[in-house]
């Protein structure tokens, strides 16, 4: 045995435990994404289903493309605002559930940074846990005075 290491083995085997910690933790970052993109979709496809069967008057923003004002003007048909987006996830509105929908998909990229912290926190990677903190203070700041 050699005086740095009692065991002659012990170095590869907490390279082998570090490489299946950040293959776990890759795994569990890719799984965040797919499943934030997949019920992001899925939301959205509800949305405008509802939308287009309790409300056909609202197809006829899409009939053309000229409409698109239509979207993006004050009392449009679209929620501007959680207030406005909380009303219409009431009413059942389907243009609710397209928003909640994009709300899912802004914020999975989020929610991955956040993972991020966790992982780091189980790596004991101090210098990274901080960086990603910053990084999640940063967005979570963004959105709340955008």
């Amino acid at each position: 045995m050699s005086r740095g290491h009692p065991h002659p083995h012990a170095a590869p085997l907490r390279a082998a435990e570090l490489t299946r910690r950040v293959r776990q933790v890759e795994l569990a970052i890719s799984w965040v994404l797919r499943i934030g993109v997949i019920v992001s979709v899925l939301v959205i496809g509800a949305g405008l289903l509802l939308m287009f069967l309790h409300h056909p008057e609202q197809a006829r923003l899409w009939d053309d493309g000229s409409n698109y004002h239509a979207l993006v003007q004050p009392g449009a048909y679209f929620p501007h605002s959680l207030a406005q987006l909380r009303a219409a996830l009431a009413a059942g509105a389907g243009s609710g559930v397209v928003v909640l929908g994009v709300l899912l998909l802004i914020l999975t990229p989020v929610l991955r940074v956040a993972v991020s912290v966790l992982s780091f926190v189980y790596e004991r990677d101090m210098p990274m846990v901080l960086v990603t903190l910053f990084v999640l203070t940063v967005l979570v700041l963004s959105f709340v005075l955008a």
